[in-house]
């Protein structure tokens, strides 16, 4: 029958106003931390930077190569077999041996067990793909290698550009994987994209070298640019340390030179490295590199066994603290490119939130009127009912600190049109069994009784289609789906609970009236 117990109605009226408080939190503040809770706007609404990133993958892969190169040149040595005209060239690495080694060599490269190199063991099927062409062996990455490689990258970068981007105290960030070679970074509010492109962009490798003046350097040497000058000098291609043996970096101020520099902090391995270097290189000089560039190339007049020291080099506040930023979240495993950029600023953001509203409040008006002249005080229970299931809506995304964009203020207005279905689908049940039924109270329960299949089958159709949407979809499609979602339980529960005790209230007191809807 149409009744409600004191538990339900007090159960229905804690809920509501439970939600109608949160939902105010985004109006006012208040000192308790569940109340305290915002939606947080989108990019599309408050402004800020979009920026799609691709990850250039070629130096990966030929570093790979470079490592396979050595190790191959090392376990064939041990095998006394001799490698002839080792070289990499087009993201392949050629070499040639004797007549009588190639199918010793072949053996070890398909053989899972060999220990030709422990980062490709089982590469025959995997990473590794080698064939013998005019008596050259040509070693490539395998498609599923080239793949493995790839999704390796983009975790690491992503894993890095969320730390890069944490570390500045961008709010709310999106960073998301685009493909496998592509990252997504939305960063509402930003009010200086160009540092955060710069900040991205920059791969952070950083290595410490000496300055050889001799080409008989065993190592090899190469000439590096100053990072502020044309000018060039010979550094030699061993690395004494890298940026992996960093622990800490942080700007400070050198009360002795009153310059700004970046101080840093090895770990164990490095400080002992560290030291051994400007114990044995006293009176050389140590090229700084970073991303190919030195720095600083100071001269070594004393060992630092201490484990830090300070970089220089006329930085200003602002580049030693990036300095330091991009030190301490780690260098990126390959270049990132910026292939795409969009840039919203607050005034458009604050255009379409005022269009958002307007045509939210446009719709819900027209509603309100349309219900209330068809429906009379019925209309106005489901007006009242709408209000609530905003509400209701808006107070769980408050909750969850979720993320409201335009297709996000689209799912609610959807939400306000199915919920309006919903009533209008049990109203008009209702007048279909007052045509046989004298008693009102058995009239509207079996309305709303008899019109509940009907509504479930278009929530539930609705709501599978919101699910494909939010798992399918990406960026503002997720949000419209969320939205609409949620929508879909608020608007269940208002209509048959909110709206039904209402209804009951007044069909109880005006249960021998005529003519009610």
């Amino acid at each position: 029958m149409l009744y409600f117990s004191k538990l339900r109605i007090f159960f229905v009226s804690v809920i509501s106003l439970f939600f109608i408080l949160v939902t105010s939190s985004n109006l006012f503040k208040f000192d308790n931390d569940l109340l305290n809770k915002k939606i947080n706007l989108g990019l599309d609404l408050q402004g800020g930077s979009y920026l799609l990133l691709e990850i250039d993958n070629s130096p990966v892969i030929e570093q790979k190569l470079q490592n396979l190169s050595t190790t191959v040149r090392n376990h064939f040595k041990e095998k006394n077999i001799r490698v002839i005209n080792l070289r990499i060239s087009n993201q392949k690495l050629y070499f040639s041996v004797e007549d009588q080694f190639k199918q010793k060599v072949l053996d070890e490269f398909n053989n899972e067990n060999s220990n030709i190199n422990p980062y490709y063991s089982r590469f025959k099927s995997h990473q590794l793909e080698i064939v013998e062409i005019d008596d050259v062996f040509n070693v490539n990455f395998s498609k599923q290698g080239i793949i493995e490689l790839k999704t390796s990258s983009q975790d690491q970068a992503l894993e890095i550009v969320r730390r890069r981007i944490d570390e500045i105290g961008t709010n709310e960030p999106n960073i998301l994987k685009r493909g496998n070679d592509r990252i997504l970074v939305e960063l509402p509010g930003l009010d200086d994209p160009m540092r955060i492109k710069s900040l991205l962009g920059k791969t952070a490798n950083l290595t410490f070298r000496f300055v050889s003046n001799s080409n008989e350097d065993s190592f090899g040497v190469e000439k590096l640019k100053y990072v502020d000058s044309s000018e060039e000098t010979n550094v030699s291609k061993r690395i004494i340390l890298s940026g992996d043996n960093l622990l800490d970096a942080q700007p400070r101020m050198n009360n002795e030179t009153n310059e700004t520099v970046v101080s840093f902090t090895l770990d164990r391995v490095g400080a002992k490295r560290f030291g051994k270097a400007t114990s044995t290189g006293i009176g050389k000089q140590l090229a700084i590199v970073l991303d190919g560039k030195i720095i600083s190339a100071p001269v070594i007049r004393d060992t630092i066994a201490s484990g830090s020291g300070q970089i220089s080099g006329g930085f200003t506040f602002q580049s030693a603290t990036d300095l330091a930023l991009l030190l301490r979240s780690g260098a990126l495993p390959a270049p990132l490119n910026i292939i795409e950029e969009r840039t919203v600023g607050p005034d458009l953001g604050q255009d379409s939130i005022n269009a958002g509203i307007i045509a939210l409040i446009i719709g819900f008006v027209l509603v309100i009127l349309f219900i209330f002249i068809k429906y009379k005080i019925f209309g106005l229970i489901t007006n009242i009912t709408l209000i609530i299931n905003l509400f209701l809506l808006v107070g769980i995304l408050t909750i969850f600190e979720a993320t409201l964009t335009l297709p996000g203020i689209a799912g609610i207005i959807l939400t306000v049109g199915m919920a309006v279905d919903a009533n209008v689908l049990i109203f008009e049940r209702i007048k279909e069994e007052l045509k046989n039924e004298k008693n009102n109270l058995i009239a509207f329960d079996s309305g709303y009784t008899k019109s509940r299949t009907a509504i479930l089958d278009a929530n539930i159709t609705t709501l599978l289609a919101a699910i494909i949407l939010f798992f399918m979809g990406s960026g503002p499609i997720k949000g419209f789906s969320l939205t609409l979602g949620i929508g879909i339980f608020t608007t269940l529960f208002s209509v048959y609970f909110i709206a039904r005790l209402l209804t009951v209230i007044y069909v109880s007191k005006n249960k021998e009236k005529q003519g009610l809807i």
